[in-house]
């Protein structure tokens, strides 16, 4: 999930500020100044404009959804739970669950944003609207809070009593409130900020002392329970409010929301990350830096640096992004985690949020060299370009495909961070150094309007297919600006720089990774850049035979077709003798971004696009390298491997990971005396003193089935309990005679007659008295 980060540049009061960054002194909205050293700014979104590329495509595609969406739908919940009538239907997938609301304030910074970058009056109509409405709405309430989170009311009455309950991502049975309200309150803020709308700031400020009011109460005790539930970037969201405000209540109310038990260990260097939920920690950690920003308390720095320097240097996926299943697995173990529900895209959307933060504070290619990575194998590659829809998950699995979001029906919360992404794609090309020079750190086309200095820069390139990049200056008066050029990571040649058609000798990176050419421009000033683009392998970093390809910044995908390819024969491994890839990898003539195999595929060879833009073609994005004595030695074991896993998947009806928020919701569970835990890296459910774990599973009516549960080996006394399918026992169990510290997969058979003529069944796991069901990691239900 993900988190708003609106921090401020130094701009003229009735421009637009950039999103995510820090205050300028010159803000006059801005009341709260940073009290640390800013080396870099961000420029507003509207001194940006995309030139034809895949980028402003994807951009074009997300600003045709964003017009078919109509407020008075998302706001449909919000009226009603304010006792007002609603103007529209409410909408369906997660805006007709428990996460109700979220959308609204994704819509609301989206549409903000493009009116920042356009001027566009249509975005500026949409955003008053929804600000009036929402006003309307809380003045209905007479609290303050706004919102439209199922039995809301009924859940914060209960939290400011102190009467807590949370298993992770429900609080007192709501799903994940905190974040949603969260949502709404950046929303807001953006539209204050990019529209200069003063009632959204009044409307936000109404949220956070209501806020205020649920948790006054509350000891840290009962803080710290409250915050095992996700809770977004509710800290950097209040930061954001005591600096336009200059109340420092909100400031000491972001405290609240600080999670000791992740955050105090990430600040000394502890990483507790495995097997935590990815996109709950991210926000938590750009809510420190940006509180850091303005309090300059290195305790919440240390957070955000080791945080982001962890998951980028050990958790991190060749294309950018993080997680399989939402969770991050051991340092540097990536190997097994690649399944159809790896690297949630709002992982990365605020991944690329903190990486802005951090660049500010402290100028270096090496931040710019992810983001580039990220922005085009991972954002770009979470859209279908053709109708704007987004991937929640953009999947790793061999022979995978992605799958989108539809217009109506979906409003998972990376569709919600979906639509910002694409609108501002501007945000990070340039930067603006503290000594007045310039940074230029994507090599995206666009133009630079740099008003306070009266000076324009035009961007053209076509990375990776024509090596030259052309900087074209346009200046009202001759000045000096130092311009800093990054060196992308993949450039494996010496520079080759040119300022009017003369080339720049002597010239070598600074320590920040940058190429620094100045002398006094003047207009019509051209600078020359060749960055020649080769073929590069990044490998996993626990086999290191395994391994994703690039061609420059982009990552190159396997193209499999539209049909789901044979596990055995349509799934090629790479046998070859030859350690350089162009000798086996070849570019076509006519296509400068398709390349083949050449005898190197097998059992065929296979053909390579970039990964962002395959829509409904099955894939490969790691594949399997083997010399051709590897090959011939371990070709038996790999084939039964792939044998055995593709049979099991064939015979599986359904799977669910239990101790996960998705998965038991998708499979309605419910129990007595349940607890979720974690431990070996993954989530589980027991059920204590008697207690039972209860799911639905899906079946196929004319099969037989067995129940496969994953436990761990130990010392488990106490541990007795039968398993029941549609009320009846198909099989009983002791966990204590499972001794070895390893996942023991147990299966149990059903009686044909408890699932013939059925779509689903209900399991249970129920312990027997004074004992526990579980731990459970996950069950599985297969055909026979």
């Amino acid at each position: 999930m993900r988190t708003r980060i609106t921090l401020l540049l130094i701009v003229f009061a009735q421009l637009a500020i950039a999103q995510s960054y820090v205050p300028e002194l010159s803000n006059d909205r801005v009341k709260i100044k940073p009290v640390v050293d800013i080396k870099a700014y961000t420029f507003h979104l509207n001194d940006v404009v995309l030139l034809e590329s895949p980028f402003k495509k994807a951009m074009e595609a997300d600003l045709k959804y964003l017009l078919v969406i109509e407020p008075d739908r998302l706001l449909s919940q919000f009226r009603t739970h304010s006792g007002l009538k609603p103007k529209g239907a409410k909408y369906a997938g997660w805006e007709d669950s428990g996460l109700a609301g979220h959308t609204l304030g994704h819509y609301l910074s989206a549409c903000a944003m493009q009116y920042a970058v356009s001027r566009d009056p249509e975005y500026l109509k949409r955003v008053n609207y929804i600000v009036d409405e929402l006003a309307e709405c809380q003045q209905a309430r007479k609290t303050g809070y706004v919102g439209a989170i199922p039995k809301e009311d009924t859940v914060f009455l209960e939290v400011s009593q102190g009467n807590i309950r949370s298993r992770g991502f429900d609080l007192n049975g709501a799903w994940s409130p905190w974040y949603t309200v969260h949502k709404v309150m950046a929303g807001l803020l953006d539209a204050y900020l990019y529209c200069n709308n003063d009632k959204a700031l009044k409307v936000e400020q109404g949220i956070a002392d209501w806020t205020e009011t649920i948790l006054k109460n509350l000891n840290d005790e009962q803080l710290q329970k409250m915050l095992l539930c996700e809770y977004g970037g509710m800290n950097e969201v209040l930061v954001n409010t005591y600096t336009f405000t200059q109340n420092k209540k909100y400031l000491d109310l972001s405290y609240k929301f600080h999670d000791k038990r992740i955050l105090d260990s990430l600040a000394v260097g502890i990483d507790v990350l495995p097997g935590k939920h990815s996109n709950t920690q991210i926000p938590k950690a750009i809510g420190t830096v940006r509180r850091y920003e303005v309090t300059g308390d290195k305790h919440d720095f240390a957070i955000g640096d080791f945080f982001w320097n962890t998951v980028v240097q050990h958790h991190t996926f060749a294309p950018g992004g993080n997680s399989n299943y939402e969770y991050l697995s051991k340092r540097d173990v990536l190997n097994d985690k690649l399944t159809d529900n790896t690297m949630e895209t709002c992982n990365t959307y605020n991944m690329l949020k903190l990486t802005r933060h951090l660049f500010a504070l402290q100028p270096s290619a090496h931040y710019m060299d992810f983001y580039e990575r990220a922005l085009y194998n991972h954002i770009l590659a979470s859209q279908n370009h053709n109708d704007g829809m987004m991937c929640y998950f953009v999947p790793l699995r061999m022979g995978t495909r992605k799958e989108f979001s539809d217009q109506f029906n979906t409003f998972t919360c990376c569709v919600g961070s979906g639509i910002e992404n694409h609108v501002k794609y501007g945000e990070s090309i340039y930067f603006k150094g503290k000594d007045g020079s310039l940074y230029i750190n994507l090599f995206i086309p666009s133009q630079l309007n740099w008003r306070d200095k009266e000076f324009q820069l035009t961007l053209n390139a076509n990375l990776p297919v024509d090596p030259a990049v052309k900087f074209t200056i346009n200046t009202a008066k001759p000045q000096v600006i130092p311009i800093h050029i990054r060196k992308p990571y993949w450039l494996q040649s010496d520079a080759v720089i040119k300022v009017n058609g003369e080339f720049v000798k002597n010239i070598a990176p600074d320590k920040e990774g940058y190429w620094v050419v100045s002398r006094k421009w003047k207009k019509g000033d051209v600078i020359e850049v060749m960055l020649p683009a080769t073929l590069h392998a990044m490998a996993m970093p626990d086999n290191v035979s395994r391994k994703a390809f690039f061609y420059g910044p982009i990552l190159l995908a396997g193209n499999l077709g539209t049909t789901e390819p044979d596990p055995m024969k349509g799934i090629p491994v790479l046998v070859t003798a030859g350690s350089d890839i162009k000798q086996w990898l070849k570019q076509d003539e006519r296509d400068p971004l398709t390349f083949k195999t050449y005898q190197a595929g097998f059992p065929t060879d296979v053909t390579l696009q970039p990964f962002y833009a395959l829509d409904d073609e099955h894939y490969n994005v790691y594949w399997d390298v083997f010399t051709p004595q590897t090959w011939k030695e371990q070709q038996k074991v790999y084939e039964e491997k792939k044998k055995e896993e593709y049979a099991l998947e064939q015979r599986t009806t359904d799977y669910i990971r239990l101790g996960e928020m998705q998965p038991e919701r998708d499979h309605n569970f419910s129990g007595e005396k349940t607890e979720a835990g974690e431990s070996h890296t993954r989530k589980f459910r027991v059920a204590r003193d008697g207690g039972k774990l209860v799911f639905t599973m899906k079946v196929n009516p004319e099969a037989s089935h067995s129940i496969i549960a994953t436990y761990w080996g130990m010392d488990n006394r106490g541990r007795n309990f039968d398993i029941l399918v549609e009320g009846e026992k198909v099989g009983s169990d002791d966990l204590n005679k499972y001794k070895d510290s390893k996942f023991y997969d147990i299966s149990y058979p059903i009686p044909s007659k408890l699932t013939k003529g059925k779509n689903t069944v209900t399991v249970t796991f129920q312990a027997k008295p004074n004992n526990e069901a579980g731990p459970v990691y996950g069950v599985r239900l297969v055909k026979e």
